[in-house]
């Protein structure tokens, strides 16, 4: 998409220079999809502490230690 910009020249020659895009406009999108992809990570770490992740470990090993009785009991190999 064209679109016209007033962009600072110099600020402009250092976005291509840490990019390391061979022109403008790559550098500018390159530019662009980090800041989007730092902001998301930033809200990504704001969240945490307020995700609440119910822990099953303790219900997955009683239903391991079951399947083993299970497959011990009719002879067969339980995969330990």
């Amino acid at each position: 998409m064209r679109t016209t910009l007033d962009i600072d020249s110099a600020l402009l020659d250092k976005v291509v220079d840490a990019t390391g895009e061979k022109t403008k406009s790559k550098a500018v999108n390159s530019a662009l999809k980090e800041y989007i992809r730092r902001k998301q990570v930033q809200e990504f770490i704001d969240s945490w502490g307020k995700i609440v992740v119910d822990d099953y470990s303790k219900e997955v090993e009683e239903a391991n230690r079951k399947r083993h009785e299970f497959l011990d009991s009719i002879g067969r190999d339980s995969d330990r």
